[in-house]
């Protein structure tokens, strides 16, 4: 009984990955999946799977495009786009880099403080990419074509808090 008692326990910590227990949680290349990515080139092949031998899907043309990696290899990145599409990238073609795009149709408003009702100081089209300055209590500090505002997390795609590593599992190769 004693043994079942420690045995659950022990899942029960180790089932969750907090900041002490990051290191569980890590990949291949030492940081967590899912994480936020932005695409470092204006010309990205998307793969149908790891490796140059795989046929090119489609290429992203849109540099600093967030993109969600789900899963990785040793040089390869597996990520989603915006819409749900699933290729893989190679890694050097990817980087850490704060970006969000804003999915839904029209416009959003850029605000000069992080609270509802602040004054307007630009917009951020439907399909734009602007540059993660900061996140704060389900804000965005977002920046493009020059101007800088906030904007709710939740009303653009990418960027916010660390994604959570619950989960991870470490392929192979």
């Amino acid at each position: 009984m004693r043994a079942i008692l420690v045995l659950l326990t022990t899942a029960a910590l180790l089932a969750g990955c907090g900041e002490a227990e990051a290191t569980k949680c890590k990949t291949r290349s030492g940081f967590p999946v899912p994480r936020f990515v932005s695409l470092k080139s204006g010309e990205v092949n998307a793969r149908k799977g790891p490796g140059e031998d795989h046929r090119i899907l489609w290429v992203w043309r849109v540099k600093n495009m967030p993109l969600m990696v789900v899963a990785e290899s040793r040089e390869w990145r597996k990520v989603r786009a915006p819409g749900g599409d699933e290729a893989w990238v190679k890694a050097q073609m990817v980087d850490g880099g704060s970006s969000v795009m804003r999915t839904r149709a029209g416009d959003l408003p850029l605000l000069d403080k992080p609270k509802e009702g602040a004054k307007v100081v630009a917009y951020l089209r439907s399909g734009a990419v602007a540059i993660q300055l900061k996140h704060k209590d389900g804000w965005n500090q977002l920046r493009a074509g020059g101007e800088e505002g906030w904007a709710p997390a939740d009303e653009v795609w990418g960027g916010g808090p660390a994604p959570d590593c619950k989960g991870v599992k470490v392929p192979a190769g």
